[in-house]
């Protein structure tokens, strides 16, 4: 049987230099968007079960939830590295935990849109509840993302954990909103966990690029995204900044203070930057001429090597194979 030949020559980064966003909006195309879709931006200080039970149907763009980890953690211990003062306190763990998880995704999967996606964190200790919870909601789940980051605890006679499953999941799949933005996604995540020496926090908390990945690719400008685990408040500011909008729920009332001083610190739409003009930027930084990259041939062509945190880097391949750096 005669192999089939390409009816174009293969270039090297040619497809993802010219790719292009499903979705791309301008800032003020953003902006009109975030506008028009009037919504009361807030955070309940309730149980998140309780809340949602007062929620209509079909009311979330997006969903993403961070729950408790199920084990006996309060972000205090020493082998954690941190002053004890600067952690809330309030952080409470669950009891009955596969009981807790089936009924609060019960009540996502009700209150998502069927073209919503549901992101869920969780680490590998109750990722078995997690899962038996997401059947038992009738959610699919579409991607198994792993986050790896850059701390462990020290163990002596296992491995130590330096990652958390990232779980995309949705009512209907083939109805679900997702807004490709990059040409070559994968589904390990390696971002690090940034220290915030002196600042006051919740037991855990999600670095802001984990959450505006899931922004980027799961809704639109104006969309309402729900927290059901609001923690330190970095869903809402990261929707505030990238302008959407959001509702959450968070049970331990003395987080009020430390998310209203998050907010505070972050302006509407200061995150959000357009795809085409990050690209652009990117070319620039590493001194192409975006005018000029417009007719690539095989020599020309910038190899392009998209990193798992999203971030386009141009490297030379020969030094990239073997592990040199140009410098």
């Amino acid at each position: 049987m005669a192999q089939k030949t390409r009816k174009n020559p293969y270039v090297p980064g040619k497809a993802a230099l010219e790719f292009k966003p499903d979705f791309d909006w301008t800032i003020e195309e953003a902006k009109e968007l975030y506008e028009r879709k009037k919504a009361d931006d807030s955070i309940i200080y309730q149980d998140c079960i309780d809340h949602m039970k007062r929620v209509r149907d079909e009311t979330f763009d997006m969903v993403l939830a961070d729950p408790p980890f199920g084990i006996d953690f309060d972000g205090k211990s020493s082998a954690y590295n941190r002053n004890p003062d600067n952690v809330a306190e309030g952080y409470s763990e669950i009891d009955d935990y596969a009981d807790f998880t089936e009924e609060w995704i019960s009540e996502v999967a009700r209150i998502a849109k069927s073209s919503a996606q549901i992101w869920i964190v969780s680490g590998w200790t109750k990722l078995e509840d997690v899962l038996r919870g997401i059947r038992m909601a009738g959610l699919e789940t579409v991607n198994h993302n792993i986050w790896k980051y850059n701390f462990a605890l020290f163990t002596r006679k296992k491995f130590a954990s330096s990652h958390y499953h990232v779980l995309l999941c949705s009512k209907k799949p083939k109805r679900m909103f997702f807004n490709k933005v990059l040409h070559y996604i994968e589904d390990v995540w390696i971002i690090n966990k940034r220290y915030r020496k002196g600042e006051m926090k919740n037991g855990n908390k999600l670095p802001e690029e984990v959450v505006l990945k899931c922004i980027d690719f799961g809704s639109r400008p104006g969309d309402l995204v729900y927290d059901p685990f609001m923690g330190n408040g970095t869903t809402a500011v990261c929707c505030k900044g990238s302008w959407r909008h959001y509702i959450g729920s968070e049970i331990n009332i003395n987080m009020g203070p430390i998310i209203r001083n998050n907010l505070d610190l972050v302006k509407e739409g200061e995150m959000y930057v357009p795809y085409t003009e990050r690209w652009q930027e990117i070319l620039k930084s590493r001194g192409h001429d975006p005018k000029k990259c417009g007719n690539l041939t095989q020599t020309t062509i910038p190899r392009i090597l998209f990193e798992a945190d999203g971030t386009a880097l141009f490297e030379e391949r020969e030094n990239l194979l073997r592990g040199e750096d140009e410098n």
